[in-house]
């Protein structure tokens, strides 16, 4: 049997959610997934029970009516706009597209593992950054960008939560350009960044070497329906556009998408509640002993502890909330957790119960 060489030494991601344990409970508190403090909207819920009687049918394998609401929204043409399973269906079909044994990737860590993973996956040669704060180093990766190849950056970082100013942005994509070297930009967690707007979706109208990942997964808390977009070039789209799998979108998540879009100021009073929230959990989980808050921009806090990861996950468990264990994230080791920002309510509970440890 002739197998993809690539395949016997690719490593799967560990990620956050209630699955990633053994043996998850439906009343866990779930930490661990960065997903909108507020949930899903009501608008949303009822938009899929009224579609119900679509699931017999095939869905559009465009995702026309989707694509035309992400080009109200984003305000990109249409057809440099691609949607998939979820962001990381985009991630995987990028790298097959774009990727080869050829092709020098950078990733600076600790970052979202996927990229990594898919770019090996394609024989690509991943080198790393590491660093816990891009900005501060950016002279320092700029002139480790390589030569026609491709690098990613997250934007705002998960797991660091850090944010990347425009004009930083745009110096790595104009530094990368001279050097025909794609620029991958996922901003994934863009929308739920208070008081900042540091998008750079309008470059993509001005550089060819530019994709941005968006994903209404954690903006909209639509994850179990996956559905994820991303932006770049005609060229570029009409590419991914070609190699994605037929009704890789379907129906329910297509109508699903249509109606988080047009629930503007769903996303307004959920940033209110993650500017709030995060300084409240930073402010009292930085006063228990072992823990050290990084500053955050988003809906997630990245912290170091004293306590071995896996062992905190654990004690956590026996009352029932969920945080992230980064010991699997490259460029981590096993004294960091991740917790998302939730309402007042849980976040109060998950203070006593690190307050208890």
């Amino acid at each position: 049997m002739r197998v993809n060489s690539n395949i016997f030494t690719h490593k799967r991601i560990h990620h956050g959610g209630p699955f990633s344990i053994m043996h998850p409970s439906s009343d866990i508190l779930d930490f661990s997934s960065n997903i909108n403090p507020i949930g899903t909207s009501p608008l949303i819920r009822k938009t899929i029970q009224n579609q119900l009687n679509t699931i017999q049918i095939y869905p559009d394998p465009e995702s026309t009516q989707l694509r035309k609401n992400l080009q109200n929204y984003t305000k990109i043409p249409y057809s440099q706009i691609v949607v998939g399973n979820g962001a990381t269906e985009i991630i995987y079909n990028f790298c097959q597209a774009f990727l080869s044994n050829k092709t020098p990737v950078l990733i600076p860590i600790p970052t979202f593992g996927e990229y990594e993973s898919a770019a090996k996956l394609n024989g690509a040669k991943v080198s790393f950054f590491k660093t816990m704060n891009l900005e501060k180093d950016i002279d320092d990766f700029v002139s480790k960008l390589p030569n026609s190849g491709c690098i990613f950056i997250c934007n705002p970082n998960n797991p660091t939560g850090n944010l990347i100013s425009k004009k930083i942005l745009q110096k790595i994509i104009i530094s990368a350009n001279k050097k025909k070297t794609f620029v991958f930009i996922d901003e994934c967690f863009i929308e739920l960044v208070p008081d900042h707007d540091e998008s750079i979706i309008k470059l993509i109208k001005k550089y060819d070497n530019l994709f941005i990942l968006r994903s209404l997964t954690k903006s909209f808390a639509l994850a179990g329906l996956r559905i994820g977009y991303g932006i770049g070039s005609k060229q570029m789209i009409s590419i991914l556009n070609k190699i994605k799998i037929p009704w890789n979108v379907s129906g329910l998540a297509q109508q699903a998408g249509v109606a988080a879009l047009s629930h503007s100021f769903y996303l307004a009073n959920a940033k209110k509640i993650i500017k709030k929230e995060s300084i409240y959990l930073i402010n009292r989980i930085s006063k228990i002993k072992g823990f050290q808050c990084n500053a955050t921009s988003t809906n997630f806090i990245l912290i170091k502890t004293k306590m071995k990861s896996k062992t905190l996950q654990k004690k956590l468990l026996e009352n029932k909330i969920l945080i992230r264990d980064c010991s699997t994230i490259h460029g981590l080791n096993n004294n960091y957790i991740r917790i998302a920002v939730k309402t007042r309510k849980e976040n109060e509970k998950l203070i006593k119960s690190l307050e208890m440890l």
